[in-house]
């Protein structure tokens, strides 16, 4: 790799783990640690980041967000890339028709990250996801949903170069997340049976664009009792029906150019 795709790549990095980290912002400490730079390395890429407005830096605190030129750069390309317009009406309906939190994620190379969220009636939630939160393939049952689904190469390929057990522990591990990654291709939907959270379970099905790939997903997370069988089927099934109904939506608007 070159210096200069060097250097992008570290301003990628640091641009995804400060937006990881909105609206509350983080500190250079804690970027440099995130993304493996050295902290006067990391600060000086923050500072020209913040020369060009693509960050912000809160004065007391001296905490890192993200700048005006993101917002610009997101409404410049809204009409292209934002589906949640689309996808907003379904997330409403799996709240309102389950009782719990529901979700839709898009993946983003090797993230899924949260784009919507909608909470149901039932009053103990979990606070695992919210909007912007980012999560690697085959963490949270979103990214273990778009993971099972991609194709074989593509799966074997991401588990061959990735060590998820160090962040999320043993159960993370290459061996156990081709066993669920089966699981998902049998039943059709990904169980995150608190994996994350203690007692915080969820579900998901995967959501494709029109060549087929699993772009995006539906999900839902509450309680482990509010989970088990036979609900937990119920649930598996309802999401994807709404899964299917949503990729054929979105199918459309692809296709409509929208």
């Amino acid at each position: 790799m070159d210096a200069a795709n060097d250097v992008v790549g570290r301003v990628v990095a640091l641009l995804r783990a400060v937006s990881a980290h909105e609206p509350d912002g983080a500190t250079t400490t804690e970027l440099g640690r995130e993304v493996g730079l050295a902290r006067a390395t990391c600060h000086r890429l923050l500072s020209s980041l913040l020369d060009h407005g693509l960050l912000d830096r809160e004065p007391t605190a001296g905490r890192w967000r993200l700048g005006p030129e993101t917002y610009l750069f997101g409404l410049a390309v809204a009409a292209r890339y934002d589906v949640t317009e689309t996808a907003r009406p379904t997330v409403q309906r799996l709240a309102r028709l389950t009782g719990e939190s529901a979700f839709f994620s898009v993946r983003r190379g090797d993230e899924t990250v949260c784009l919507i969220r909608e909470d149901g009636s039932f009053p103990i939630r979990s606070h695992v996801l919210y909007e912007g939160i980012r999560f690697p393939l085959g963490v949270a049952s979103a990214g273990l949903a778009v993971l099972a689904f991609l194709p074989q190469r593509d799966r074997d390929d991401f588990l061959g170069r990735t060590d998820l057990t160090e962040q999320y522990g043993p159960h993370h591990a290459a061996d156990e997340l081709r066993e669920r990654v089966s699981s998902t291709h049998t039943t059709g939907y990904a169980v995150n049976p608190g994996l994350i959270v203690p007692d915080s379970w969820g579900l998901a099905a995967a959501v494709f664009d029109v060549a087929g790939r699993p772009q995006w997903a539906l999900s839902l997370t509450g309680i482990s009792s509010r989970f088990a069988p036979p609900r937990q089927q119920e649930l598996g099934q309802l999401l994807l029906r709404e899964a299917h109904d949503l990729t054929r939506q979105l199918g459309e608007r692809q296709g409509s150019g929208k």
